[in-house]
């Protein structure tokens, strides 16, 4: 979808401005993300526990890890807001300049990997099989846009500098 408003600016026409339009999509994506997460929880709960992880230890080791999660989405987000987040360079709102603060100074996409260690945790502290499988797809998932995203994302930048040079 970001990639077609890129290329189109249709959902900037439709919504009347590229903010409005990315401001949508993130209300979309939060809104999936929510589903998401529910049937995570759900398919969690409706799978049998595995005894070997049914323990204080991985309870608390994956309170710890969602923690972490928590913190690398949260300082993302906080890093570099909505419209940062939410694929706002795709409808040309751009950042001044890289972000290379924390949680970026530890992590290259902290957002994907803090979203899998939330996943992970969670999978860990309810002892869940299923959720760690699904952890994996998430994971997976979260590889595979980060190889289709960042080449272009790297792209829209260097063709801001560009037409900053041209200038």
């Amino acid at each position: 979808v970001a990639r077609w408003e890129h290329k189109t600016r249709a959902l900037s026409r439709v919504f009347g401005s590229p903010r409005a339009a990315c401001y949508c999509l993130g209300a979309v994506i939060l809104m999936l993300n929510c589903v998401r997460s529910h049937c995570f929880t759900e398919a969690m709960k409706s799978q049998p526990k595995l005894e070997g992880l049914d323990c204080h230890w991985a309870y608390y080791s994956g309170l710890a890890i969602l923690a972490v999660g928590t913190l690398f989405v949260i300082s993302s987000f906080l890093a570099l807001g909505f419209t940062g987040t939410f694929l706002g360079d795709y409808f040309g709102i751009l950042m001044e300049a890289k972000v290379t603060s924390f949680p970026f100074s530890v992590l290259d996409n902290p957002m994907y990997w803090g979203s899998t260690a939330v996943y992970l945790g969670w999978s860990l502290m309810h002892a869940s099989p299923a959720g760690l499988l699904l952890t994996a797809v998430v994971a997976i998932s979260y590889t595979i846009a980060v190889l289709y995203e960042g080449p272009f994302t790297e792209e829209i930048y260097q063709q801001k500098q560009k037409g900053a040079k041209n200038k």
